[in-house]
């Protein structure tokens, strides 16, 4: 590699964290937000330029179940990125080899068992979350159109992976910027200029995850760096593979998980006028936007411990997660504070109706206050994953914001039945997950350091 390129390639290992988690984490910011506006774009059009007057509610009904299985794609990328990590960390370059051919080839199966899945169970989920019947055929159009996209959206979440844990996360986002783009464009096409509705947005979101997909994948097989992508050399490392599979699926699990108690939640949505469920339909891209905004900085607490757990640098990693965690309280924070203070404007972006806007608003007025609380409990998942630690994590993600919440759901939110009553529950299950989260990352991080005082880490 040359001098000049190695003077570009930001450092894990070395250097001012502050600064370099925040060089890190901003074209990662652009990428996730990108990645929000396939869906939200999707949404906006349907509902200002549709003639089909159910097409938001049945574009909307399906946020929480695409975000599950979008969740568990994420997911398996999140676990590529902080073994490449640990393994560049290293200065294993035999090992970062074996990461990304196995890697690849996981992911790739691993999209199209996520595409058979979601297409399977799209028909009893959405019956059983109780979408309403004249948005239900419209759904089901949506899923079956968008998920034929799902492998490519597997291969992207793969690449991405790869060159995060390089510190590289510009090209990601040049990648799905042209992806983005292209995924806007052509849902106006579609809508505006073929006359066509829900098929169109779907079938405009499926030709963008291609593109994202096939163009990183170009990119992984011509970079200049030890996981470079050779077609003669893809097979499959059983020993990569297990801790692909050990580390990515639970990271896919967590994310899904919290889209598994979003059904549960969505179903209490089902139960008020559909302008209630509009309204929430539209509020809940706030959650995308920030949310998928935070999570650059917690791909970042990961990439960045789990570099310097390869490196062997037990005081930098728990900075690294102490300087991510203030940086994802203070965007949570901020964004939530301006979408609060500017409500109307953001969901006019979606719907004309008052009453639409109304319901979104009350929903806005919970969750904007609330975002930065999460980022205790999604950095500290974030961190514990950095040092290998997926299984209890996920647990208690399982205890603390799903059980509890369909708890909520079925038992507090009966005794109030108001939306905000409802909204509630994101808050306080944030707080009781995020204090087991942390009490478990306590005793995970002090194990590591013993095992670092006495060695390196076994990756």
């Amino acid at each position: 590699m040359h001098r000049s390129r190695q003077r570009r390639m930001l450092t894990m290992t070395e250097g001012s964290l502050v600064k370099n988690i925040l060089i890190f984490s901003l074209p990662l910011m652009l990428s996730n937000v990108l990645q929000v506006l396939f869906n939200m774009s999707d949404v906006a059009v349907v509902g200002k330029f549709s003639s089909d007057a159910n097409a938001l509610g049945a574009v909307g009904s399906t946020s929480t179940y695409v975000a599950l299985f979008t969740g568990l794609l994420i997911g398996f990328g999140t676990g590529v990125n902080a073994i490449m990590a640990q393994r560049l960390g290293a200065g294993d370059e035999e090992g970062a080899a074996k990461v990304a051919h196995t890697g690849f080839i996981l992911s790739a199966v691993y999209g199209l068992i996520i595409s058979a899945l979601a297409m399977a169970l799209a028909r009893p989920v959405l019956v059983l979350m109780g979408t309403k019947e004249q948005f239900l055929d419209g759904a089901l159009k949506y899923v079956y159109i968008y998920f034929t996209g799902a492998a490519g959206s597997a291969i992207y979440n793969y690449g991405n992976g790869v060159f995060s844990a390089d510190g590289d996360t510009k090209k990601p986002l040049i990648f799905l910027a042209a992806a983005g783009v292209t995924n806007v464009l052509l849902n106006l096409f579609f809508v505006i200029v073929c006359k066509m509705s829900v098929d169109g947005v779907a079938l405009a979101s499926t030709i963008s995850q291609w593109l994202s997909g096939v163009l990183i994948l170009i990119a992984v097989l011509r970079v200049a760096r030890p996981y470079r992508l050779r077609p003669a050399s893809l097979r499959l490392d059983m020993r990569i593979a297990r801790r692909l599979l050990v580390l990515g699926v639970p990271a896919g699990i967590q994310n899904a998980i919290f889209q598994v108690a979003n059904l549960f939640i969505q179903a209490g949505v089902n139960t008020f006028d559909p302008e209630v469920v509009e309204g929430n339909t539209a509020a809940v891209n706030a959650d995308s936007i920030v949310f998928e905004l935070m999570a650059a900085v917690y791909t970042g607490c990961t990439s960045f411990i789990g570099q310097n757990y390869g490196a062997g640098n037990r005081k930098r990693m728990l900075q690294s997660y102490f300087v991510a965690l203030g940086y994802s309280f203070v965007f949570g924070l901020v964004l939530g504070l301006g979408i609060y203070f500017s409500a109307d404007l953001f969901l006019s972006i979606f719907t004309d109706s008052p009453a639409v806007i109304e319901a979104g608003r009350q929903r806005l007025s919970v969750m904007c206050l609330s975002y930065a609380i999460s980022a205790f409990m999604d950095c500290t998942i974030a961190a514990a994953r950095g040092l290998n630690k997926t299984i209890i994590p996920t647990i208690l993600v399982i205890l603390g914001s799903c059980v509890f919440r369909v708890f909520w759901v079925y038992v507090i939110f009966p005794l109030g039945g108001t939306t905000t009553l409802l909204y509630l529950l994101y808050p306080v299950s944030w707080t009781i997950t995020a204090i087991a989260e942390i009490t478990y990352f306590i005793f995970a991080y002090r194990a590591a350091a013993r095992v670092l005082k006495h060695g390196k880490a076994e990756l």
